[in-house]
């Protein structure tokens, strides 16, 4: 049977009697968020290429801490045909059907270079069930993978685990075959530095933190022994299913790293399907599995967007807002989720050549990109970080308000009209632009605002956008420094590029061309080492956030750089 349908089968299981819509007691408003590693997007299915185009041109210009991504290591392969044959690994080559191993490395350091960090997704708990041959050309068996593991290293004798075990036996489901995975003995030392040497490969290459798949099925001391072999200090974060009553829970893995919030998600599913309302109260006292310094929280990720546990991209409206939520409220580290568009819950991604994946085109309706619709909120969460709830507002159904001490303000609104009243931000006087939408909230000197909230809509503010100073440019010897300030207004989810002539602004590809920061927004700013004495073309684009991209109008703007030094480009989108 497929992996796809054990992580189903594991995923129900913990639902069953767990879906309460409203805690019986309720408590005092949500804990300060804790410090935290940032908002991290999952790109799951991304090709490396794609990964590291997404750092430069969207993650990095908006805040985005992390980037995870799928795994790298060679896998069992079904043609493309499926997207579980990747957590069926063959091998610790690099090899896989996102791209090769220098792919990889250049995709780690231009994240990096854009400020991201790097998270991997490590499969060590199994190899593989089925097939005999890895996208990377090796031939392997169940328990026979030439140069690296033979029987011997596999949990024996072979038992499967059974729905039932979840509950009754916490040692099958750490010791037996999770649906027919051949189950590596991770008590074994050489299994152990197997594991270790192929996550120390992956940090040498970069890599900052590692999603641990599976985790559930690992024994915890065979986890934590495996990350004493680790170098330095990967962010570990793990892959634990809560089930109500199960004997292997969540809360027997906050000693080696953080843990997946999967209750998180399902309460999102509730709230945002019912009355939001009550998410005044929202945090562990609604059976949440670990706390909030040690979650990993989300509304839903690969396999809870199939499994129906989860709202999903195909809510549309309600999906948005419950991650506008998620970023916007004080509990664990939260992370954005970007896959591919499906109607077969087993299909894979876009792929050619025997399955390697394609570069993920956001404008061709097969990848999802949400991501991209998040980024003003990714800001809000980075403004806000380390601040209490206040100013709780609801209409006793479904529009909500609330704000992070003095340095942001939410509304919500869930509902099918749109709601205008004056609302108190808890913000200093001013104007900000909405981040969460279009246009812009005049705060008054009381802190009160009227805001009209669009129906199935939300408007989001906070402090330091608008106010950041402009960093001094850097001059390289024999280039003169160019800041290029666009005044331009932009909707929710789309970004500001500078597009010209020469190779440093991108040869007129938009692919290629400089991402502009919305810090000081209206005003987008980027600075460019161009070369003296230079006569320059170039104009402004905007990226949607379907992947199209809107050019400002005829003609090209123009200007000649100076010998030396800097120049400044001030100008207004047309």
């Amino acid at each position: 049977m497929k992996p796809y349908k054990a992580v189903v089968a594991t995923a129900l299981t913990a639902l069953a009697g767990a879906l309460v819509a409203v805690p019986a007691a309720l408590s005092a408003p949500a804990q300060a968020a804790p410090p935290t590693p940032g908002p991290i997007a999952k790109l799951w299915s991304w090709n490396w290429n794609s990964v590291a185009r997404e750092c430069t041109d969207v993650l990095g210009p908006a805040g985005y801490a992390a980037v995870q991504v799928s795994p790298p290591n060679d896998s069992m392969s079904k043609g493309g045909s499926v997207w579980w044959d990747v957590y069926q690994p063959a091998r610790y080559t690099l090899t896989s059907k996102f791209g090769d191993e220098n792919a990889f490395r250049n995709m780690v350091n231009a994240c990096h270079a854009a400020g991201v960090k790097v998270h991997a997704d490590a499969v060590i708990n199994h190899m593989t069930g089925q097939g005999s041959t890895s996208y990377g050309g090796y031939a392997f068996g169940k328990y026979n993978y030439p140069g690296l593991y033979s029987a011997a290293d596999f949990h024996s004798p072979t038992c499967t685990i059974n729905d039932s075990d979840y509950v009754n036996d916490g040692w099958r489901v750490q010791n037996c075959e999770l649906l027919g995975l051949s189950d590596l003995n991770t008590g074994s030392e050489y299994v152990r530095n197997q594991i270790a040497g192929y996550l120390n490969k992956l940090t040498d290459l970069g890599v900052d933190g590692f999603r641990i798949d599976a985790a559930k099925h690992i024994n915890p001391a065979d986890l934590a022994a495996i990350k004493s072999k680790l170098k330095g200090s990967p962010y570990i974060h793990q892959e634990v299913i809560q089930g109500k009553d199960e004997a292997v829970q969540p809360s027997q893995y906050t000693g080696i790293g953080d843990v997946h919030e999967f209750v998180y998600g399902r309460k999102m599913k509730e709230q945002f399907t019912g009355q939001i309302k009550w998410l005044s109260t929202f945090g562990q006292s609604w059976g949440l599995s670990v706390p909030s310094d040690k979650a990993v929280v989300f509304v839903d990720n690969h396999d809870t967007e199939r499994n129906g546990s989860t709202l999903n991209y195909k809510y549309g409206d309600a999906y948005k807002l419950a991650n506008v939520f998620m970023l916007a409220w004080p509990y664990g580290t939260p992370r954005v989720y970007s896959g591919f568009t499906w109607n077969d819950k087993e299909a894979g991604p876009p792929s050619a050549n025997g399955g390697f994946v394609t570069d993920a085109d956001c404008g061709n309706g097969r990848w999802t990109c949400f991501h991209r619709q998040m980024t003003g909120m990714v800001g809000f969460n980075r403004a806000v970080a380390g601040t209490s709830v206040g100013n709780w507002y609801d209409n006793g159904n479904n529009v909500i308000a609330f704000s992070r001490g003095n340095k942001g303000w939410v509304a919500i609104n869930n509902e099918g009209g749109s709601v205008t009243r004056t609302f108190t931000t808890g913000l200093p006087a001013g104007t900000y632009p909405n981040v969460a939408g279009g246009g812009s909230v005049t705060v008054d000197a009381n802190g009160t605002a009227s805001v009209t909230v669009p129906a199935k809509g939300a408007v989001a503010i906070h402090t330091g956008g608008g106010t950041n100073p402009s960093p001094t440019p850097t001059v390289n010897p024999g280039k003169v420094a160019t800041s290029f300030h666009a005044n331009v207004t932009t909707y929710y989810g789309q970004n500001v590029f500078v597009v010209g002539n020469i190779a440093e602004l991108g040869g007129w590809d938009p692919a290629k061309a400089v991402a502009l920061s919305s810090a000081d927004y209206p005003v987008w700013k980027a600075t460019v080492n161009l070369p003296p004495n230079t006569s320059i073309q170039y104009k402004y684009i905007k990226k949607n956030p379907d992947g199209s991209v809107t050019w400002e109008s005829d003609p090209n703007r123009s200007f000649t750089t100076p010998s030396g030094g800097t120049t400044t480009r001030d100008d207004t989108w047309r």
